[in-house]
Order: C-alpha cells, then structure tokens, then sequence
C-alpha cells in the first residue's frame, strides 16, 4: 500500500508540473483578445444592434463609454486597459487636458477606429482632422480664399460600395457591395489617406473610407455604420472586424 501511495504521489507532482506547460502552449495558440475603448456620446443609435457588433466577435473584448464620461478614460492609467480606441462619437467639446491624453495614447501607438459620424467631431480642433484625414464642415467657410460649403448627409440612401483596394488587410476577402445607410457629400480627405473604398452615388464623396497613420497609430475611418441596416451586413461587419485587427497590428 505504501509503494502504491508514493506511485500516486508521485503521478501527482510530474502532473502538477506540466500543466504550466500545458497552459502556456494554449496561451500560445490562443493569444490575448484585443481590448477595446468604444467611444459613444453626442448622436443617438440604435444601441443594441451597434454593441452587438462588439459582442459577437470573439477576437475582442471591449468596455463602453458614453460622453461626458469618455474623456476620462484617455489617462495614462486607463490607458493601461485597451489597445484600441473605436469612436462613434459626435462630440463638439474637448478640453486641452483630453486632446493632450489623446494625442499621448497615439503616440504610443493604440490604434484608431473612427465611425461614421465621428467624422464631424470636435470641429474646433483642427489636430483632429489631421489625426482621421479629414474634415467635416458644420457650416459653410472659407478656407485660404477657398469656398468651402457645409457638408451635406442624406439618409436611408442604397448605393454601391467599390473596393479600392482588395489586397488590404482591412478589406482582404471582400468584393463590391451594395448597402442602404446615409451618405456624406462635401468633406474633405487628405491625400496622404490611402482610399480602402469608394462609391459613384452622387450624393456622397467618392473616397468614403480610408487607412492612415498618425505619429506611431494605425488608423481607419469607416464612413458607413447609420445604423442597423448596415450594422447587420455581413460586409460591414468583416470591414469592422478586418479594421480593428489592423490597427491593433494582428495583421
């Protein structure tokens, strides 16, 4: 009996010792999710089906917050637990201490995932025109003796998605499509964007998506995403899905 016992003991303790083994060979094949800051607030959404974009990606792990209580969540020290910043947000005011920590986070390289009207954020600061490429116009003005109209938005608009460039990792697999979302006409995109997709529809700009880099961030604005017509399209959602790894760097 007592050989029998010390066998099982010692079955025991080579067991106990290849389990952090076994645990890093499964860490190894099942790498860490990508965290998400989602950034919401200052334009109403239909909630649910916009989160559940989130919650059926199995890739990811995120936490919401809706202004005013989203700039709080650029320190440093929150900084700690995403990698990513998505912004669905239509936020007019930001304070010097929130452009400075956001400024900071891309910096350090969290990418950037900016949706659909976040394009026409914080129209007085004008660093973020430079960190999205590009510029929304709430009001018509003149930019260096250049007329400059105030960009227009039609809603419930089905048109025609091209793939300006199929071999991006953000639109890899993904072929011409049509959507039913709202379109945007008269804004401007900086060259240096590298266009992702493109649309004919004469009420929206050609380039409506893009990739970029600013200061060590990837980013990528996606204009579509209104709501759930196109939240549920399958092509929205690998667009989103394929844009959130790229800028994290997972491809």
């Amino acid at each position: 009996m007592k050989a029998i016992r010390l066998l099982v003991v010692a079955a025991a303790a080579a067991w106990a010792c290849l389990l952090p083994e076994m645990a890093a060979g499964a860490a190894q094949k099942s790498p860490d999710k990508i965290r998400l800051l989602v950034i919401t607030g200052g334009h109403g959404f239909q909630k649910d089906s916009f989160f559940q974009l989130f919650a059926d990606n199995p890739d990811i792990a995120y936490q919401a917050v809706e202004h005013p209580n989203a700039h709080a969540r650029l320190t440093a020290e929150a900084a700690k637990q995403y990698d990513v910043i998505v912004t669905y947000d239509y936020n007019q005011a930001i304070s010097e201490e929130a452009k400075a920590n956001f400024l900071a986070r891309l910096k350090e390289g969290k990418g950037l995932v900016a949706l659909h009207h976040a394009i026409a954020a914080y129209p007085n600061w004008p660093e973020y025109w430079n960190i999205i490429g590009a510029r929304y116009y709430l009001a018509a003005t003149n930019i260096n003796g250049v007329a400059k109209p105030r960009s227009k938005a039609r809603d419930d608009m089905t048109f025609r998605i091209h793939v300006a460039d199929p071999r991006h990792p953000v639109t890899r697999g993904i072929k011409d499509f049509m959507v039913r979302d709202e379109t945007y006409k008269w804004f401007d995109v900086a060259p240096k964007c590298h266009p992702l997709l493109t649309t004919d529809e004469p009420e929206n700009n050609e380039v409506l998506s893009w990739a970029k880099t600013y200061r060590r961030a990837r980013v990528v604005y996606l204009q579509l995403g209104h709501d759930r017509q196109t939240y549920e399209n399958p092509n929205y959602q690998q667009l989103l899905r394929q844009a959130i790894r790229w800028v994290a760097r997972r491809h």
